[in-house]
């Protein structure tokens, strides 16, 4: 009854924004707007797509939230590239709030990161460097004053396997040093997600959220709804530890035709908020 309950909710919520933006195009607000923190949606998920399709999507879907990845706006773009892709997103009334996932294995690749992201104009990295650079990662976010959230990838590499594994290798680093809680890849490393995000909330700055189909590596990615993490009580512990970053989609099925399990995702997470209020 629970699901049925959210579902129900969901396809209301989704009707409802499609009825309004209709009627008075641009004047409404999505769903989440009185919660602390935001929906967006992680750049990866539009790997196969240029910019002007993700910012189409993301326009219907109501989400204003996007991570930048550097397909769409490149390492080595000009000043002038940058104003421009930054109006792209303002026409579409998006923020583009973050850069990555950046992977860095050398200290080269961690200065052009940091440069990248102030010239982008944001103050959140997620990045993926190597433990043995963690020392180098601290120096720079004490140089910019940027937080810095690690990645988190499950099973699939050694790197950060999960929200404990990345809890241990900064909690002695810059507070500005965290994570980007993946709560996919955390669940196939044999973790839970709700109870990390509570452990260890002070560090996690970044959120993918996303469903998957099992507690190991065997576990593959699904829509939200569909798998086995519990929504619901994620929601409820964003609330109770009072996140205020953004929980950005990352669908990592059918990258080639991601459409309707965006909209799928983005609706059930959406139709949670609302039946958990």
């Amino acid at each position: 009854m629970k699901n049925l309950s959210i579902i129900i909710s969901a396809l209301l919520l989704l009707f409802s924004a499609t009825v309004q933006s209709q009627e008075r195009p641009g004047e409404q607000l999505p769903p989440e707007t009185n919660e602390l923190f935001k929906l967006g949606v992680a750049g990866y998920t539009f790997v196969k797509f240029d910019l002007d399709k993700t910012l189409e999507t993301l326009q219907k879907a109501d989400v204003h939230y996007l991570c930048i990845k550097d397909f769409h706006l490149p390492f080595t773009s000009t000043d002038k590239e940058i104003a421009d892709f930054h109006a792209k997103l303002k026409a579409k009334n998006i923020k583009g709030y973050a850069v990555g996932p950046i992977y860095m294995k050398t200290e080269e690749e961690i200065d052009r990161a940091f440069d990248y992201a102030k010239r982008v104009g944001v103050k959140l990295i997620v990045g993926v460097p190597t433990y043995e650079l963690l020392p180098y990662v601290d120096k720079k976010v004490k140089e910019y004053d940027f937080n810095y959230a690690i990645h988190l990838h499950g099973p699939d590499i050694e790197l950060f396997p999960d929200a404990e594994n990345v809890w241990k290798s900064v909690k002695d680093l810059d507070p500005r040093i965290g994570m980007c809680l993946d709560i996919g890849h955390d669940t196939r490393n044999g973790k839970d997600p709700v109870a990390d995000l509570k452990k260890y909330h002070t560090r996690v700055f970044d959120i993918h959220i996303k469903d998957v189909t099992g507690d190991t590596k065997l576990g593959y990615s699904v829509e939200i709804g569909r798998g086995i993490i519990d929504i619901p009580a994620f929601v409820k512990m964003l609330r109770k530890v009072k996140y205020t970053g953004v929980c950005s989609l990352e669908h990592e099925k059918n990258m080639d035709n991601p459409f309707m399990g965006i909209a799928e995702s983005i609706g059930y997470f959406r139709g949670v908020i609302a039946a958990t209020k």
